[in-house]
């Protein structure tokens, strides 16, 4: 694609839909897409809807909906018009949301029927205007809980009949926004319960998007992505929108949460050719269906054990997942955490065109990825041109330090927060990302882990909790765990999978007294053999059984905060 003048939203989105007018953009799994033509019509009614309401550059305005075409439009109309979007995560609970909305002060919500419940009957010193996203219409007075359904349906056949009017041909978007004028405020949902408003600038966005694309994976109009993770976070927002809308290609959206009974069908009949992960979806795949299917037997458990047969069962096995996904994809992106090297190891074999990321919201949020041509097991990918990368104060054996990033994809602050600002920022304009990291050959970048959640052992050695939890959850009875310090000792969490402990062992027959006991012997079994495969100051002190799965932030990580002593 050719390069934009000017790094902005606005500039992005013609650009786009001047060279692709008939082409699909934007559509629910079952639906007609909107052609990049009825975007473009849908984005200017509704710039000048909100110009009528007296929305005018540098206002914010806040969106809280689940994923569907109708939210791309308002973010697009939003940033386009000089507003600032405040992207909310549904998962927020109904008082982070109010807080949220008023921090950032934003003047309206585009709020989904499904969320409106969250705000719509919520006690504010200043209401803001509340429009209703599937329809694009005012909500004059409040819904009555017992209307909300039907009003919800009306929007969605409101908007359906608003399609059919979008023109063809428009002018393009009028604004006087610059590369540096603020396009979002996203307010983040972290490992340790602080939330903060990222701010970031339109080409701290739409840089990012460029470089990925140009560097690290191409993407064109014959692409098709199925989005599984919320809008409301960068890295959907800014690789499985942005990206697709700067050139071409078609996003579709699920009308339910991604479970294999809706997910399976979906990609089944749009074969998407991309799609954007967290490692939990993955890794569920392996250890659920997958790996079951590999050792099913003695005679493939053993068979497993062998390199030569492992990797011939993981190529049958990979061929079987790409006919799963629909049998198109060549990026499979999967980014937010740490990917179990046992699921990677599959990966990697079998074949199958994934990729890993990283980056944070305060860097818009790319920082190292890179395409399935160029994966390096264990590797986070290669940070990408145009942005600078250093370890800073690496150790001098091991090479290890904090990540710091600078350049043009870095937030210029957290929203009236200078204190918090300055402590993530070096006055040379470094952003600490606060994560531990190795720079090795041809730029390759490796993860270490948070420096909040290491733990230094008894002779100052780094311990770090992610490398433990990676070997815990090999164990094919377990699903994910969570590894941190208590009173000087190394405690584990565990998260156990119940549907293999009842297909080995029959736990389900078994009364609750039998259970209890099966289960503190199985706890000792896996702390032992974790720590035959950890250092010595590394090892497991006590491990214990977590009955819920763990609480996390969108992009599946553990909220560590809420389990620590």
């Amino acid at each position: 694609m050719e390069p934009l003048r000017t790094y902005t939203l606005g500039e992005m989105i013609n650009a786009t839909c001047n060279a692709f007018p008939h082409k699909p953009a934007l559509s629910m799994v079952d639906e007609q897409p909107l052609t990049y033509a009825d975007i473009r019509f849908h984005v200017q009614e509704l710039i000048e809807f909100m110009q009528s309401e007296g929305i005018g550059k540098g206002d914010k305005v806040a969106i809280l909906s689940q994923n569907m075409p109708q939210w791309g439009i308002a973010y697009l109309a939003i940033t386009s018009m000089g507003a600032i979007v405040v992207p909310i995560l549904t998962d927020f609970h109904n008082n982070e949301i109010l807080q949220i909305i008023k921090h950032s002060g934003s003047k309206m919500v585009f709020v989904s029927g499904n969320m409106y419940d969250k705000i719509g009957y919520a006690d504010f010193e200043n209401r803001p205007m509340m429009v209703m996203i599937e329809s694009f219409k005012p909500i004059k007075t409040e819904i009555p809980k017992d209307s909300l359904k039907d009003f919800i349906e009306e929007g969605k056949k409101s908007f359906n009949l608003l399609k059919t009017k979008a023109m063809q041909a428009i002018g393009l978007i009028k604004s006087e926004v610059g590369e540096d004028d603020i396009a979002a405020i996203i307010y983040t949902s972290g490992t340790t319960g602080n939330s903060k408003g990222v701010m970031l600038t339109h080409k701290n966005l739409v840089y990012d998007a460029y470089i990925t694309i140009t560097h690290i994976q191409r993407v064109d109009e014959h692409d098709r992505l199925i989005s599984i993770l919320p809008l409301s976070h960068t890295y959907e927002c800014t690789i499985g929108f942005i990206i697709p809308m700067m050139t071409g290609a078609c996003v579709y959206y699920l009308d339910k949460p991604p479970t294999a009974k809706v997910l399976v069908p979906a990609m089944q009949k749009i074969q998407p050719t991309m799609i954007l992960s967290v490692p939990l979806v993955i890794e569920k795949i392996f250890k659920l269906q997958v790996h079951p299917q590999l050792t099913g037997n003695l005679v493939f458990r053993e068979l497993y054990k062998l390199p030569p047969t492992r990797k011939l069962l993981h190529k049958v096995a990979g061929k079987k997942l790409m006919k799963t996904f629909g049998g198109k994809i060549h990026f499979f992106g999967i980014g937010g955490a740490l990917l179990s090297a046992e699921v990677e190891r599959f990966l990697l074999e079998a074949g199958f065109p994934y990729a890993i990321g990283y980056g944070l919201t305060e860097t818009s949020p790319l920082i190292a990825g890179s395409s399935p041509a160029k994966v390096k097991f264990r590797a986070t990918g290669i940070t990408i041109p145009g942005i600078e990368v250093r370890i800073d104060n690496p150790d001098r054996k091991t090479g290890e330090g904090e990540i710091q990033v600078r350049g043009a994809t870095v937030m210029k602050g957290y929203y009236r927060d200078k204190e918090r600002t300055e402590q993530a920022l070096t006055p040379d304009g470094w952003f600490k990302t606060g994560d531990l990291g190795i720079l090795k050959k041809n730029n390759y970048l490796y993860i270490k882990g948070r420096i909040k959640n290491v733990i230094v052992g008894p002779s100052g050695e780094n311990i770090y909790p992610e490398e433990i939890e990676a070997v815990i959850n090999e164990q094919e009875c377990v699903l994910e765990s969570m590894v941190y310090e208590s009173q000087g000792k190394i405690v584990a969490r565990v998260f156990l999978n119940y549907e293999f402990l009842e297909r080995t062992m029959g736990m389900d027959k078994m009364s609750n007294s039998v259970v209890e006991k099966e289960i503190k012997s199985l706890l000792d079994s896996i702390r032992s053999t974790v720590n035959r495969n950890v250092s010595a100051f590394s090892a497991v002190h006590k491990m214990i059984e977590q009955k819920e799965p763990f609480e996390k932030t969108p992009t599946q990580k553990i909220k560590r905060f809420l389990y620590q002593d």
